[in-house]
């Protein structure tokens, strides 16, 4: 009997492919690390199909322990990758068709279309799990942070200009609810691949009694109540990457705000602000400048955002045209997959260290929040209180910032009869005595006490609601 290559070209063809497509088609140099979950995907194949009568006992066993053993070759970096094999899966089936004879049988009612879109499955499964946990330590890191500067007080922006004082905690803390809605994403997304896609083979199932449903439970696709879940087409099955696209977007907004993290810290290690200092391990310095010390790891946090962004557009892009059902198109999914997951779990490892490695600048911080502009606002709702209008109330502080500029005083140290002129009108009637105590700035951050303002309590709360949650 002629002997048959594992490779994908059939009897159909009288050839080989020629080696400039060989090297074009292969994908084995990127999706060889599918390897764990392509043999445990096997592993279960191999348990249905002897349920079904097409593997006897003894074929089984042999398939299993040839796998077996093929995993700890790859485990010791004994395995030899073949690139004329083309991919993972071949490799695989090659090595183990080569040692057991039966295991040209492991192939029976199964594609690689169904194959791959398992293996991907899977992958994904056990990467968003790592993620999860890689984010809540960010998260716990933030906290930290939080809880040791707990009394640390800073301006708040809008418009990269001075609004109101807020504690860093508070700044920090938006952070941390930042990723707990992209933690909800993900663990969404989640929900939503843990689908078992195999038995639908290239695109139209099997005329073989599978039992996709104990292919199913054996790989952990089930529901809260342990029910299989199964696709339910089989040609939406094998083309589907909707679960890596609903990833790749959940992850692209993630790096984002890891961007903004980044940025923030940015402008807060400058001169300028000066408000917090890294530690030497996650900056570098200057080729010509010996002075300087630059937040390197922060800015690659932020300049890697656009690396997975443009995955995301990039695996839009890949099946914005496909018709149904499989396509080649669908092996450029994998390079794009990949890279996003590592680059978004590198990075969230990378900052979580950063941080648990920062000190704040008090001296900078309690200079630039003790800024009474910043309490400005705190006059007009002084003035609300004594029954004007929000709107005059705002023109009538206007004035008195104004007024402030124009004589050289900073606002706490107008005196009353300063106060009351900026409006002639109403000032004499709206300004008391106790005006000026507005900008006592314990006193100010002390009255912010709503849930989810940047009061004293309420960061001590909402520090202790993080830290019980995240523990």
């Amino acid at each position: 009997m002629k002997k048959i290559s594992p490779v994908s070209r059939s009897g159909r063809f009288a050839g080989g492919p020629a080696a400039d497509v060989a090297r074009f088609t292969q994908s084995i140099s990127f999706d060889q690390r599918l390897w764990r979950h392509d043999i445990l995907g096997s592993l279960v194949h191999a348990d249905m199909l002897q349920k079904i009568g097409v593997l006897s006992r003894r074929e089984r066993n042999a398939i299993v322990h040839g796998l077996k053993t093929i995993a700890r070759e790859i485990e010791q970096g004994r395995f030899r990758w073949q690139a004329g094999f083309e991919d993972v899966h071949m490799n695989i089936e090659a090595a183990l068709t080569r040692r057991v004879p039966a295991g040209a049988k492991l192939h029976t009612a199964r594609s690689r279309n169904d194959q791959v879109a398992l293996d991907l499955r899977l992958w994904l499964r056990d990467e968003i799990v790592l993620l999860l946990g890689e984010t809540a330590d960010l998260q716990r890191a933030l906290v930290l942070l939080g809880e040791k500067n707990a009394d640390v007080l800073i301006p708040g922006y809008t418009h990269l200009q001075r609004a109101q004082p807020v504690y860093l905690a508070h700044h920090l803390l938006a952070y941390v609810e930042m990723l707990e809605r992209d933690c909800e994403r993900l663990w969404d997304c989640r929900s939503r691949m843990n689908v078992c896609p195999l038995g639908s083979g290239a695109l139209a199932g099997s005329t073989l009694p599978l039992d996709r449903a104990c292919v199913a439970r054996l790989l952990g696709f089930v529901d809260a109540g342990g029910r299989p879940q199964l696709s339910q087409n089989s040609m939406d099955a094998v083309s589907d990457r909707d679960f890596a696209v609903e990833f790749c977007a959940a992850a692209a907004l993630l790096a984002v705000h890891f961007s903004r993290l980044a940025e923030d810290l940015i402008l807060w290690t400058s001169a300028e602000f000066n408000f917090i200092k890294f530690a030497d391990a996650y900056t570098t310095g200057s080729s010509l400048m010996p002075q300087k010390k630059n937040p390197d790891i922060a800015e690659l946090a932020r300049g890697k955002s656009g690396r997975v962004i443009g995955n995301l557009v990039a695996l839009l892009t890949l099946l914005k045209g496909l018709p149904m059902t499989y396509n080649r198109d669908l092996q450029e999914d994998k390079e794009r997959l990949f890279d996003t997951a590592d680059t978004v779990r590198a990075t969230t490892r990378l900052l979580a260290a950063m941080l648990r490695n920062m000190k704040a600048n008090r001296a900078a911080c309690a200079a630039a929040a003790s800024d009474p502009a910043l309490l400005a606002t705190d006059l007009a709702d002084y003035l609300v209180k004594k029954g004007m209008p929000f709107r005059p109330a705002h023109h009538v502080v206007g004035a008195v910032v104004a007024l402030a500029e124009q004589i050289g005083k900073p606002l706490n140290r107008l005196t009353l009869a300063e106060l009351q002129s900026a409006d002639p009108v109403t000032g004499t009637k709206y300004f008391g005595r106790d005006a000026l105590a507005v900008f006592d700035l314990k006193r100010a951050m002390a009255r912010r006490n709503l849930t989810g303002a940047p009061g004293t309590k309420e960061v001590a709360k909402q520090l202790a609601r993080w830290r019980e949650q995240l523990s």
